[in-house]
C-alpha cells in the first residue's frame, strides 16, 4: 500500500470527522456521540496525518498542508448538506422548521472550520520555502472568502504538496547514495559568483546548491571576491583567492564553478603568473563570453550623469557591505560586447585545463522575476533568445557546452540557474544538476 493512497484515506477519513464535528446540531443520528467526534475533531487538529516526511520542517509543513486539505474537503460537504437541506433532499433538521437550528449549527461550522484553516494555514505559513509572499498574501486576503478562498486554497495546497514531495524524495535519494560520495571530486569547488552581488555572510549567492554539493561529499570554497568591479580587478582577486585555497588546503588544484560575469573573472584571473598550474577545471554558467548586446547598447544612450548617480549610490552602499573599493561603472563596462571581443582575442584558453560552458533560457519575460523580466525583453531585441540578461550565443564556451530549459512557457533565468529564488522548479532540479555535474568531474578524475 503506497503513501500517496494512505494519505488520500486519512483526509477523507478526516475531512468526515471534520464535518460531522461541525454539522453535529442538525444530523440527529450522531448528537449523542458529540463528545466522541468532539475529541476525534480535537484529535484531527494535532495530528491531521500519519504520512509523515523525513524532517522536522516538512512534518510540520505536511501537517498543515493536511489540515488545509481536511477543511476543503469539510468546507464543501458542510456546502452541499446547506444546499441539499435546502432543497428537501437530505434528512436532517428541516431548515424551514426550526431555522434558529440552522443558525446555531451555520455558527458552529464557522468557529470550528476556521479552527482547522487556521491551523492549517500558520504551519503550512511558517515552514513552507517554497510559498512566495505573492501567495501568502493572496491566501490571507482571500483565505476565508466563501467560494475565492477554495481557488486560493487549491494553488496553495498543489504547491506545498509538490514541495514535501520533492523535498522528501531528496533526502531519501541522498541518503542512498550517502556512502557513495559522488561529489567527493579529487580537487576541492571553489564557487564564484556574478556580478553586483556578494557570497557575504548572510546571503549564501548560490542557494541551495552548496549544501546539496557538501551533502554527496563535495568541499566547497567561495570566491569572496567584491561584488562589482573590472575583469581585470576581479581576475586579480580570484587569482589571490585561488592561491589562498591551494596554500590553505595543500590541494594543489582546484575545479571552479562560476556564474555570470565570474566566468569572465576567472579566465582574466587564470593568466595571472603561477594560478593555471593550480586549476584543473572551469565551469562557467551563465557567463557572457560575448558580451550583452543591449549592455552596449544602454551604456550608450543612457546619460552620463544617471549612470554616474545609480553608481555612486550602489558604490556607497556597498562600501558598507564591507566591499573595499566597488565599481559599478566598471563592472557594466566589461559586459559589453565590444569589451568583450578584445578579451576573448587578447585571454584565450590554457591548455591542460578543462573548460566546459552551461546555459539557459526563458520561454517568456512574465517568468523571470523582476528585474529580469524587464531585462529579457532588451535581451531578446538585441541577443534573441536569453536568459533575461545573457543571450543564448553568448554561453558556449570551453569543450563542452549544455544549453537547459524546461517544456511550457517558463523556461530557466540567470537567476534560477544560482538557486536565487530557492524556488523548485518542474522539470528542473537545480540542485540535483549541480550534483551531477561536479559527478562528472570526479568521474574524469578531477
Amino acid at each position: 500500500m503506497n503513501n500517496k493512497f494512505v494519505r488520500t484515506i486519512n483526509w477523507i477519513i478526516y475531512s468526515l470527522i471534520v464535518f460531522i464535528a461541525s454539522n453535529f446540531y442538525v444530523i440527529k443520528s450522531v448528537t449523542s456521540l458529540y463528545w466522541l467526534f468532539l475529541l476525534l475533531y480535537a484529535i484531527v487538529n494535532i495530528f491531521p496525518t500519519f504520512a509523515l516526511p523525513r524532517t522536522k520542517r516538512l512534518k510540520t509543513c505536511a501537517r498543515g498542508n493536511s489540515l488545509l486539505i481536511e477543511f476543503l474537503g469539510s468546507s464543501v460537504l458542510s456546502a452541499l448538506l446547506f444546499i441539499l437541506s435546502l432543497a428537501g433532499l437530505v434528512v436532517v433538521e428541516n431548515m424551514f422548521d426550526n431555522p434558529k437550528l440552522w443558525i446555531i449549527n451555520t455558527l458552529f461550522v464557522i468557529v470550528l472550520e476556521s479552527i482547522v484553516f487556521w491551523n492549517g494555514m500558520l504551519r503550512v505559513f511558517f515552514s513552507s520555502e517554497q510559498l512566495g509572499i505573492k501567495t501568502r498574501v493572496l491566501a490571507l486576503v482571500c483565505g476565508m472568502i466563501p467560494i475565492v478562498h477554495l481557488f486560493v486554497l487549491g494553488k496553495m495546497i498543489r504547491l506545498v504538496s509538490g514541495e514535501i514531495t520533492l523535498e522528501n524524495q531528496k533526502i531519501i535519494t541522498d541518503e542512498k547514495r550517502c556512502a557513495q560520495r559522488i561529489c567527493a571530486t579529487k580537487y576541492p569547488l571553489l564557487m564564484v559568483h556574478g556580478v553586483f552581488f556578494r557570497d557575504f555572510r548572510y546571503f549564501n549567492y548560490w542557494g541551495r546548491i552548496p549544501k546539496a554539493l557538501e551533502t554527496n561529499g563535495a568541499k566547497v570554497f567561495y570566491g569572496e571576491h567584491q561584488s562589482a568591479a573590472s575583469v581585470e580587478t576581479s581576475g586579480h582577486e580570484i587569482a589571490a583567492r585561488i592561491l589562498e585555497i591551494v596554500a590553505e588546503t595543500g590541494c594543489d588544484k582546484v575545479n571552479v564553478i562560476a556564474h555570470s560575469k565570474g566566468g569572465l573573472d576567472c579566465r582574466r584571473a587564470l593568466h595571472l603568473p603561477g594560478v593555471a598550474e593550480h586549476v584543473a577545471t572551469l565551469t562557467t554558467v551563465s557567463t557572457p563570453h560575448r558580451g550583452c548586446e543591449f549592455a552596449d547598447y544602454l551604456l550608450t544612450k543612457i546619460p552620463q550623469a544617471e549612470q554616474r548617480a545609480v553608481a555612486k549610490a550602489y558604490n556607497a552602499a556597498l562600501l558598507k557591505l564591507g566591499d573595499p573599493n566597488p565599481d559599478f561603472l566598471a563592472a557594466a563596462h566589461d559586459l559589453t560586447a565590444a569589451f568583450c571581443r578584445n578579451f576573448n582575442e587578447e585571454y584565450p584558453d590554457i591548455p591542460g585545463i578543462l573548460y566546459q560552458s552551461v546555459g539557459s533560457k526563458l520561454n517568456k519575460a512574465g517568468s523571470g522575476r523582476f528585474p529580469l523580466n524587464f531585462t529579457y525583453h532588451l535581451a531578446r531585441y538585441f541577443d534573441d533568445a536569453n536568459d533575461g540578461l545573457v543571450g543564448e550565443k553568448s554561453f558556449p564556451w570551453g569543450e563542452s557546452f549544455e544549453m537547459l530549459t524546461v517544456n511550457g512557457t517558463r523556461g530557466i533565468s540567470h537567476g534560477d540557474m544560482i538557486d536565487l529564488n530557492r524556488e523548485n522548479i518542474r522539470e528542473f532540479d537545480v540542485r540535483e544538476f549541480y550534483v551531477q555535474l561536479v559527478a562528472k568531474l570526479k568521474q574524469s578524475g578531477y
